[in-house]
């Protein structure tokens, strides 16, 4: 017996209202994500990409069409649940890190795990750990802003790996970042993948596209395997 996907799209469909009609913006989106992959979900500016990250990592509802993550239901979910699978389920690393700057690094990557109601010291100690693994121990009393564009983005990652989540949904996550920062990170993802995590990457960017293990492209709403 073949094992079930972590995340399946079944004819996706999203519009928004413009004026009295609707603008359709995904198109029959069918998508299959298995344990481990590594994704690249690729397409330019106006493709629908952002629309469909948003689906995937349970921000927004489509319009019609199922979608099941971890053997849940997610197009029949409430507002609550939403929110329950998204904390559970979903890492997000994101283009502008989305740090909170009051809060240093330790405060920002246990976040998640308070969230989800863990005790503060286990939260503590699980985020030391993934910190010290991406190279930040000496710096978990430090704000963002007086951090590196690239640590900024470790943390990020860190946060996103702390509550050991089904997928890592990372939205351009080296569009901030000059060149050499850049590969830095994609070199990351590759280690992350190597590792076991299950990682869907979206970009413009055909060079970060290709670092993926499969490249998908949406253009004009509609998903080209």
């Amino acid at each position: 017996m073949s094992e079930q996907p972590l995340l399946e799209l079944k004819n996706i469909n999203k519009f928004y209202p413009l004026g009295e009609e609707r603008l359709q913006v995904l198109f029959d989106i069918n998508l299959t994500v298995n344990k481990g992959e590594f994704i690249a979900v690729r397409g330019p500016s106006g493709s629908g990409k952002s629309t469909l990250m948003n689906i995937l990592g349970c921000m927004d509802t489509a319009d019609s069409g199922e979608y099941f993550l971890a053997g849940e239901a997610v197009h029949q979910a409430t507002d609550s649940q939403m929110t329950k699978l998204r904390n559970l389920h979903i890492g997000f690393i994101f283009q502008k890190y989305q740090l909170i700057n009051k809060y240093d690094v330790l405060q920002n990557v246990i976040l998640p795990l308070l969230i989800r109601g863990i005790p503060r010291s286990q939260a503590i100690t699980t985020a030391k750990d993934t910190l010290q693994m991406l190279g930040l121990e000496n710096r978990l009393d430090h704000k963002p802003n007086e951090l590196s564009g690239g640590q900024q983005q470790r943390v990020s990652i860190a946060r996103a790996l702390v509550g050991e989540p089904d997928i890592l949904l990372a939205d351009e996550p080296t569009g901030a970042l000059d060149s050499k920062t850049g590969e830095d990170v994609l070199n990351l993802f590759k280690e992350l993948h190597r590792q076991g995590h299950t990682i869907i990457m979206i970009t413009h960017d055909a060079h970060v596209g290709a670092q993926a293990e499969k490249e998908l492209h949406i253009i004009d709403g509609k998903l080209y395997i």
